[in-house]
C-alpha cells in the first residue's frame, strides 16, 4: 500500500511512518516543518520506500499529485500545543481549517480515503465523563484565543463529515487524547517532555495551574497501532473516534511521579495560568475518554503503562545529542527500531 501522511516529520506521523515501513508499505511525506523535525525521520531516509517533500499542503499542485499517487492518506498536519495556539491564533485556524479543506478537495477528485486527526480539545468545557464520541462539544468565548484550536478542529469534523456525507468521500476521524512517547518536545507546552527534562537536568518542575486537572495520557506505539487498524477497516468510514487511555492523572500526581521514577531532587513549583498563557486562560478540569466504540469496531485498547513511556521518553532524552533541549529546537537521538528492508 501506498500511504501519504502530512505532517509525517511530526511525532506522531514520524512514528506512524516508521511502523508502516515496517510492515511493508510505500510512505510518502509531506511536511512543512513548521512543528515537525527531520530529526525524526532522520534513521528513515535510507528506506527506498520512504519518499519525503519539505513543503506545505497549501501547495495545492503538489498536495493534489502526492494524493493521486496514494491508496490511503493520513491527514497529521497541523498547529499544536496551547503556546502556539495562545500566542498564532491567526496560524492555528488558518493551518488547520484550510489544510484540512485542500486535503478534502484533493482527496474527493479520486475518492482516495482520509484519516482526519482531531483532539479531545474539542470537547472543550463539557462536564460529562467519560467523554463519548456523539456527545455535545462546549467551547468557550470566541473573546478567549485558548478556543480557537478546539474550534478550528471541530470544524475539520464537520468539514470532512460533509464531504462524506455530500461527497461520498471515505473519512475517518480520530481524536487523539493527549498522546506521549520519544521524540515529543515540550516546545509549544506538552507536559511530559518538560516534566521529565526539568527532572533530569534537576530544575523545578513546573506546573501551570493548581495540577489539579487531570489528563490521560497513551503511548504513542499504541496510538500508531489503532491508526493502523483503520486502513483495513472499512466500517470505520464516516465515524468518529476516540483515541487515547482511559487511566486518568492529576497533573500533580504526573509530576510526582515523573520525579519519582526518575529519582530526582527537582522541586514542584506552580505557575499561574495567567503567567504562563495569558490573562483569563481557561483549561479542561478533567479530559477522559471512552474508547468503547473504537474497541468494539477493531478491539483496540492501549497496553503500555504510563511508568513505560515515562522510562522511554527519559531514555529519549538521556541518550540524545541535545539531551535537555526541552525548548524542542532539535535532537539527534534515534531509537532502537527493527531493520526496515
Amino acid at each position: 500500500m501506498r500511504v501519504l501522511i502530512t505532517g509525517g516529520a511530526g511525532f506522531i506521523g514520524s512514528h506512524l511512518a516508521e511502523a508502516l515501513l515496517a510492515r511493508g508499505d510505500e510512505v510518502l511525506i509531506l511536511d512543512d516543518l513548521s512543528t515537525g523535525s527531520m530529526d525524526n525521520i532522520r534513521h528513515l531516509k535510507q528506506v527506498r520506500r520512504l519518499h519525503y517533500w519539505l513543503e506545505s499542503v497549501s501547495d495545492k499542485v503538489l498536495l493534489a499529485e502526492l494524493v493521486d499517487e496514494s491508496d490511503f492518506v493520513f491527514h497529521l498536519a497541523a498547529a499544536v500545543g496551547v503556546h502556539l495556539i495562545v500566542e498564532s491564533p491567526v496560524r492555528t485556524i488558518d493551518t488547520n481549517v484550510n489544510g484540512t479543506e485542500k486535503v478534502l478537495q484533493a482527496a474527493q477528485k479520486k475518492k482516495k480515503p482520509v484519516f482526519i486527526a482531531s483532539t479531545s480539545e474539542v470537547y472543550g468545557k463539557s462536564t460529562r465523563l467519560p467523554f463519548c464520541e456523539d456527545g455535545d462539544l462546549v467551547l468557550g468565548p470566541p473573546t478567549k484565543g485558548r478556543w480557537s484550536y478546539a474550534a478550528s478542529k471541530a470544524l475539520d469534523e464537520f468539514l470532512a463529515l460533509a464531504y462524506w456525507k455530500e461527497k461520498k468521500l471515505p473519512v475517518i476521524i480520530g481524536r487523539f487524547f493527549n498522546t506521549i512517547g520519544p521524540r515529543q518536545t515540550g516546545r509549544y507546552g506538552m507536559v511530559v517532555p518538560n516534566f521529565v527534562c526539568q527532572a533530569l537536568e534537576g530544575k523545578p518542575i513546573t506546573i501551570f495551574g493548581s495540577g489539579e486537572q487531570s489528563r490521560c495520557f497513551c503511548y504513542v506505539g499504541d496510538v500508531v497501532a489503532a491508526l493502523l487498524m483503520f486502513l483495513d477497516t472499512p466500517a470505520a468510514v464516516g465515524q468518529v473516534f476516540n483515541i487515547g487511555s482511559s487511566d486518568e492523572i492529576s497533573i500533580e500526581h504526573l509530576a510526582a511521579r515523573i520525579k519519582s521514577r526518575l529519582n530526582s531532587s527537582s522541586p514542584i513549583c506552580h505557575i499561574p495560568y495567567d503567567q504562563a498563557y495569558e490573562k483569563g486562560f481557561e483549561d479542561m478540569p478533567r479530559r477522559v475518554p471512552s474508547t468503547a466504540k473504537i474497541e468494539q469496531l477493531v478491539g483496540w485498547r492501549p497496553s503500555t503503562s504510563l511508568d513505560a513511556t515515562i522510562d522511554l521518553v527519559a531514555r529519549y532524552f538521556q541518550e540524545s545529542s541535545r539531551a535537555f533541549d526541552y525548548a524542542g529546537k532539535g535532537n539527534g537521538y534515534v531509537e532502537s527500531v527493527p531493520a526496515i528492508p
